[in-house]
């Protein structure tokens, strides 16, 4: 990314719809009415995801749909009565459909904030036709074009968190904070930090979303000065009202048990803000084993807060595709076969080692259609690390989402021309192929060696583990009421996620893998081809990655990018020569090649030294080795910073999805509605939502 600006909107980025009519149409009356008010549950979480964006989001969000109404979807009528060009109109059009994609003015992958394509003065006429007067208009034109802050991350004076309010907060404090609420119980992922001065003295409050009221102080902190920290509730009240009510609603349409058990348990965490009784709902929702309509809402994914321990608000409802769902259970039945393939596996524990558990339960994988997608980022599988360590979890894939960016070739900009056509006609096989064992596999396997509870443990403490890196039994794990998430901080996200990239990475050149899939040495994209891609992606996604690096604070915005980077970096210095990049300092050119003769005599190992000391400092909570390394492995420096500097020039277009809304008809029937692929029908999806 450029560092001493934010990026402007490519009017050009491809919009796709997000097809999932037919299979809605398809459903029985009860299952439309259950994921309906499910999806109402999940957009009305909308103004919390701005609210953690940033500071003037909701008043942009505001702002474009009272636009919306008073031109009633004529948006030409702003040329006349605005005094405006057509190509100014257009610019702001592109601006609001990526503003309602990413739900705030930063993007919610990358964390880069992007400006309006028009000057103050044009858009200064658009918010006054719109009815907004002075100071509030001037205010929300300066915000929506001030720069810096250029992204997000720690608050600095180029970088905003709406984690943490008020006065600047340090990481230190961050920290102190974190320790004092992990003493007295309370988990981090609902809430965020406001800092504030009295008389002097630093006063910290945790605000905890929830519906009721009601504050403690929680400890005074001498390593913050003797301040107190103290406990407010009822952030977000009017947000967690509403989901509540929905979520309530759904449950009269729940096909089972385990359904109305998880939704009253997360209507209860909505309510008082207690994440046990959200952890409870998660229990039984992994129990809920291959439903029709699928759901993930909460606050799970750390991957926006800079410090890697609050969530933000995630709503997802999807629709299950059956028939899909039946070719993962052959994967998934042959999981403790492939454990036992693993660089860390031995011979005890059936051959998986003891840094697997017992009995490798990898989840059931539900190929499923997204419905309703209201967060920041690209869906993913919401459920915490303890819960899926302990009850077991889900792997949602979300295919429509994947087959809109089939045609995707911005990336084979980094190929070579005898490479590049190969890769963009598989470039979906490849990301399904690697996604499927990146969640199975890569987030499915790993014991947390802990103390569960004062001197018990999940392990032989009296006989333990011999630990690989270091040949001595391992001399660390994790305490009473530690999590990977707590231990590992804002490195939690992205060592995890490189963990499971490393997972499909290791493992794609297995034949029998590769078979499930339907891929061998007969068939027209071979197996061998396919490993040869999968390399080639690697370094493809290595140097994009780098546009998700910001220079100015020497920080990772995007916890994949990290984590592909550090692949990217170790098979250059340990792959002994498998993976080549070649640079033109005279052109600019930038690719990689890859020598399929070294995949697996050079490339497979180094892979697997990686996952393997990545994974044991995971399960041994050895947080004080890995980061240094992994700290060092991503630093971007020296011809890493100038291939940055090339990937920077050439941003690539990034996809805007526009989804459609589900009615309750007064008729009982339900309807889907669809909208057109623009911009414009971004926009309209919205203002129908209703009031949120």
């Amino acid at each position: 990314m450029a560092s001493n600006r934010a990026r402007v909107p490519d009017q050009a980025s491809p919009i796709h719809r997000l097809a999932i009519k037919s299979l809605f149409d398809s459903l029985p009356p009860r299952d439309k009415l259950y994921a309906h008010y499910l999806s109402q549950a999940a957009w009305h979480g909308a103004r919390i995801v701005l609210r953690q964006t940033s500071l003037e989001s909701e008043d942009i969000f505001d702002f474009i749909i009272k636009a919306y109404r008073a031109c009633e979807g004529e948006w030409s009528q702003f040329e006349d009565v605005c005094a405006v060009t057509n190509d100014e109109v257009k610019a702001f059009l592109c601006y609001a459909g990526l503003f309602l994609y990413n739900l705030g003015n930063f993007y919610g992958e990358g964390g880069q904030k992007f400006v309006p394509d028009l000057s103050k003065e044009s858009l200064e006429k658009i918010v006054g036709c719109v009815g907004m007067t002075e100071p509030a208009a001037e205010n929300l034109v300066e915000a929506m074009t001030a720069v810096p802050p250029q992204g997000l991350g720690y608050p600095s004076d180029t970088a905003v968190s709406r984690y943490y309010l008020g006065d600047r907060i340090t990481r230190t404090e961050i920290k102190e904070i974190q320790l004092a609420m992990q003493e007295k119980g309370y988990e981090p992922e609902n809430t965020r930090v406001r800092k504030t001065t009295e008389h002097g003295c630093a006063v910290y409050e945790v605000l905890q979303a929830s519906y009721d009221l009601g504050s403690h102080n929680l400890t005074a902190v001498e390593r913050l000065g003797g301040s107190e920290v103290t406990l407010m509730k009822g952030d977000h009240r009017n947000q967690v009202s509403n989901i509540g009510h929905y979520l309530g609603r759904a449950s009269m349409y729940a096909q089972n048990d385990n359904q109305v058990k998880t939704l009253e348990r997360y209507i209860y965490s909505l309510v008082t803000g207690c994440l046990g009784a959200y952890r409870q709902g998660q229990e039984t929702w992994v129990k809920d084993v291959a439903p029709s309509i699928e759901h993930i809402l909460g606050f799970v994914e750390c991957y926006r807060d800079p410090h890697g321990v609050r969530a933000e608000w995630e709503g997802v409802v999807c629709i299950a595709d059956p028939e899909e769902t039946k070719k993962m259970e052959v994967f998934v039945a042959s999981a403790a076969k492939f454990c036992t393939l693993l660089p860390w596996a031995t011979a005890e524990n059936e051959g998986k080692g003891l840094f697997e558990k017992d009995v490798v339960v990898i989840p059931q994988c539900a190929i499923v259609h997204a419905l309703t997608v209201c967060c920041p980022h690209s869906p993913l599988l919401a459920q915490y690390n303890d819960i899926r360590e302990n009850h077991g979890s889900k792997n949602i894939i979300i295919a429509n989402r994947m087959s809109a960016n089939r045609n995707s070739s911005g990336a084979s900009v980094y190929l070579q021309p005898p490479d590049r056509e190969l890769y963009r006609q598989n470039l979906h096989t490849i990301r399904f192929v690697a996604t499927v064992i990146h969640e199975l596999l890569g987030h499915g396997t790993g014991k947390l060696l802990s103390e569960t509870a004062p001197g018990i443990f999940n392990f032989d403490v009296t006989n333990p583990p011999i630990n690989p890196l270091t040949g001595q039994t391992v001399a660390s794990c994790y305490r009473p009421n530690e999590t990977y998430w707590s231990i590992f901080e804002d490195i939690a996200n992205s060592v995890e996620e490189c963990r499971a990239i490393l997972m499909s990475a290791y493992l794609v050149d297995n034949k029998d893998i590769l078979a499930i899939f339907g891929y061998d040495e007969k068939t027209e994209l071979t197996a061998d081809h396919l490993v040869y891609l999968s390399y080639l992606h690697l370094g493809v996604e290595g140097l994009r990655s780098l546009e998700h690096y910001n220079p100015d604070d020497k920080k990772w915005t995007q916890a994949h990018s990290q984590g592909y980077f550090a692949i990217f970096k170790h098979l250059l210095i340990e792959g002994g020569g498998v993976l080549t990049v070649h640079h033109d300092a005279n052109t600019s050119d930038l690719h990689v090649t890859v020598d399929s003769t070294k995949i697996i005599s050079h490339g497979k190992p180094a892979l697997g030294r990686l996952m393997c000391a990545l994974h044991i400092w995971r399960c041994t909570a050895d947080v004080n080795a890995c980061r240094p390394f992994y700290e060092n492995l991503t630093s971007v420096e020296g011809v890493y910073e100038v291939w940055r500097k090339v990937v920077a020039t050439r941003p690539e277009r990034r996809a805007k999805f526009v989804q459609g809304n589900t009615f309750l008809k007064k008729n009982g029937e339900m309807e889907y509605r669809e909208y057109e692929e623009s911009d414009e029908g971004i926009i309209k999806s919205w203002a129908e939502r209703g009031p949120l």
